[in-house]
């Protein structure tokens, strides 16, 4: 039987063989065809799915969002319209991330710019931290 195995889909795809393992056993990745000995045998489409799962991951869709888009087909069948609706959600949720981080860095700034940074017990960052007003 030909194939590959979990390491070589691994090192192909540059995702860690628990990662693969944790993918196959939460339904994002195919289950592989096993040998008579038990083995793992993954194909090229195996491949394809990983590597696009993995991406999916690296910019911030969640699992659920994966699932769906995979549900849909992946990236051999699903129609555009119904992943972009996917694809809008995960944007305003990154949206809505980049808004309150602008607004910790504000607070950080202004916070680390009130400290002297000196060796006194007096410091707005301890205060902000301690949960202590302005």
């Amino acid at each position: 039987m030909g194939g590959l195995s979990i390491g070589e889909l691994a090192r192909r795809t540059g995702v860690h063989i628990e990662t693969i393992r944790y993918f196959e056993k939460v339904g994002l990745l195919a289950e592989p065809d096993r040998t008579e000995g038990g083995h793992r045998v993954f194909t090229d489409q195996h491949v394809r799915a990983l590597s696009f799962i993995k991406r999916a991951r690296e910019l911030g869709f969640t699992p659920g969002e994966v699932r769906a888009i995979l549900e849909l087909g992946g990236p051999e069948e699903a129609c555009c319209d119904e992943v972009r609706e996917i694809a809008v959600h995960h944007l305003d949720q990154v949206r809505r991330k980049m808004a309150d981080l602008e607004r910790l860095e504000r607070l950080l700034a202004s916070t680390v710019e009130r400290c002297s940074g000196g060796h006194v017990p007096d410091c707005p960052v301890i205060d902000m931290l301690d949960g202590v007003a302005p």
